[in-house]
């Protein structure tokens, strides 16, 4: 079984990581998972969204948490979303939980929402939030982990293929 180290990485750190975080993403969205792109997913538009993301992460707005196998190669990530209205300090967003098809079967996603979790109480956040695929594994992967179910919007996305799908909102206090 591989070990992977898990740990967030700075905005200056995203340089170096671009193409593995971009493999990552692309791998995801190739493979269905509804994470806002379609498919095919672009080097370019990939590199956009991460270079995005950095520019969130040095601004505070965020946390990345990644998982990097023994040859330092990011297999998995999670973001946590800190910028919130002035009435909600006490409450982030998840976004973006990704894990490579190489990476997967071996609890990783588990290991980096526990990571995450453990970063939100460190930060001072109670409540976390975030929605997905109606109907998806990832669904059925965050009831599994003890995440409440608050709704279902029908129609609320495009998968990457380019049908229509619900979200469900969750949530989980810490």
């Amino acid at each position: 079984m591989t070990t992977y180290q898990i740990h967030a990485i700075t905005s200056e750190m995203f340089a170096s990581h671009i193409d593995s975080l971009c493999e990552v993403l692309e791998n995801c969205v190739s493979g269905g998972a509804s994470v806002s792109f379609m498919h095919p997913l672009s080097r370019e538009k990939s590199r956009q969204f991460w270079s995005a993301v950095a520019a969130s992460v040095a601004r505070g707005e965020r946390i990345v948490l990644v998982a990097q196998d023994g040859q330092g190669e990011i297999v998995g990530t999670v973001q946590m979303v800190l910028a919130q209205p002035e009435n909600q300090p006490h409450r982030a967003d998840v976004a973006k939980l990704l894990v490579h098809e190489k990476a997967r079967r071996q609890g990783l996603a588990n290991r980096l929402m526990a990571a995450l979790e453990h970063a939100a109480r460190e930060n001072g956040k109670t409540v976390l939030v975030l929605d997905t695929a109606t109907g998806s594994g990832a669904e059925y992967f965050y009831q599994q982990s003890g995440w409440q179910r608050a709704g279902e919007i029908p129609r609320y996305a495009l998968m990457p293929d380019g049908n229509v799908t619900g979200t469900t909102i969750f949530y989980k206090f810490i």
